[in-house]
């Protein structure tokens, strides 16, 4: 029944057909000409699979990082971290990394930041001579932070997919998050001095002091929102709601950039990109139920018992199926799809959910930024205006950069304890 159903999957992907889609048609098939359910089942699972409270945080985040980009909150931190790092090497390439990382802190969406950012930044880089396949390439890498820098849809997604918890998910996520800046930020560095780019003198100063007071609420922003997280003031699904509302003031009422007409054109984008990734979901819902009444996931995860003796080689093994899973399948329907199969096993292995599901995170985030269907750079190309053809060259060794810090995240536990340990969560 799996390889049928994973055939007519890609069959149908091959066809053009959609994603969530194709998900759904595999289930049906599955249910339907294997299982001999009745098709009361399909719409039944299907609203199942969304009638989970923690995912309506998922349209608030999205909405919230919308008004962000378009209410000017974007625009003042990028223009408060250039203005703190105009005058160093690699200062506005490290500019993108940064304010991508806050501009996550409130998103969660990794596409969201590469718009919201990369229309600006890129455009400023290449002013400042960096090549425009440099540029599109590291907003698009630096865009990944949306899904690792709390608060996290796809963190939502494995919470709700794996039974873990969704708070201690997003503090463990700050480990990779700032590994991976750090990451990034160093090969900057190294390749401005290899290749010889300074710091353009012709290009006006920003003054700090004032970037740093036009930046004040818009830095408010993910302080209020982790910190209420975090202090237990309300929960992740509420914090949603809350930076939707923070958001709105901010954009209307205190700097007067969003008119209710773009107030409601926001909303109508947002309510697009949620139903899409809603969707997914409970197609993605009914094709793990048909699996689970089958038996496949207990066969699987026997089969990866018997076959890998030991955690070092079953993370190797799930590293690379997930990097493969990721060049083809959007990074939502695989965590729905897959973590119900895999966090069991892992656990079998003695391996911590919360330590597994920031593995499978990190990795799948890794097909945003790889062909043929990272979305992420299907974004940066819009943005840049070019092919992905001028950004391949730029793009390899910021992939080997997040693969290492991938293996770090995998073999080194403490890059995600260390966060929970801090704030007293284990």
């Amino acid at each position: 029944m799996l390889a049928t159903m994973i055939i007519a999957m890609v069959a149908f992907m091959l066809l053009a057909i959609p994603v969530a889609v194709a998900i759904g048609l595999a289930g049906l098939i599955g249910a339907v000409g294997f299982g001999k359910l009745p098709l009361i089942i399909v719409p039944q699972q299907a609203f199942i699979a969304l009638d989970k409270f923690p995912l309506a945080a998922i349209p608030f985040f999205i909405l919230a990082g919308n008004i962000m980009a378009a209410g000017g909150i974007s625009s003042r931190l990028v223009d408060l971290v250039d203005s703190l790092l105009r005058d160093t090497r690699g200062g506005l390439p490290m500019s993108c990394i940064l304010v991508c990382m806050i501009f996550a802190a409130v998103s969660g969406s990794s596409v969201a930041t590469t718009f919201a950012i990369g229309a600006i930044l890129i455009p400023a880089m290449v002013r400042q001579n960096y090549p425009v396949g440099f540029a599109a390439s590291l907003q698009a890498t630096s865009a990944e932070l949306g899904v690792l820098i709390p608060p996290s849809i796809p963190m939502i997604l494995f919470g709700v997919a794996a039974s873990a918890p969704v708070g201690d998910l997003f503090i463990a996520g700050f480990g990779p998050g700032l590994l991976i800046a750090i990451a990034l930020a160093i090969y900057v560095a190294v390749w401005c001095r290899v290749t010889g780019h300074v710091v353009s003198d012709d290009l006006p100063r920003k003054p700090r002091l004032r970037s740093l007071r036009r930046a004040a609420l818009a830095l408010l922003m993910p302080v209020i929102i982790l910190g209420g997280i975090y202090g237990g003031i309300f929960t992740p699904t509420e914090a949603s709601v809350v930076a939707v509302v923070y958001a709105v003031f901010v954009s209307v009422f205190i700097y007067r950039e969003m008119s209710l007409a773009d107030l409601l054109r926001e909303v109508r984008r947002s309510t697009l990109s949620s139903a899409i990734i809603m969707f997914i979901i409970s197609m993605a819902g009914l094709f793990s139920f048909v699996l689970t009444r089958a038996g496949v996931p207990a066969a699987i995860g026997d089969w990866i018992v018997q076959t890998f003796d030991s955690p070092f080689t079953f993370l190797l093994a799930v590293n690379g199926f997930l990097f493969l899973v990721g060049m083809f399948v959007e990074t939502s329907a695989s965590i729905v799809v897959l973590a119900p199969i895999l966090a069991p096993v892992a656990m079998q292995f003695g391996i911590n959910p919360i330590h597994f599901g920031l593995i499978m995170i990190t990795n799948l985030a890794l097909g945003m930024i790889t062909p043929p269907f990272g979305v992420n750079l299907f974004a940066a190309c819009a943005v840049a205006d070019i092919g992905l053809e001028r950004m391949i060259k730029h793009l390899l060794p910021l992939v080997a950069v997040i693969i290492l810090c991938l293996m770090l995240v995998t073999y080194v536990p403490w890059i995600t304890s260390f966060p929970l340990q801090l704030v007293g969560s284990h």
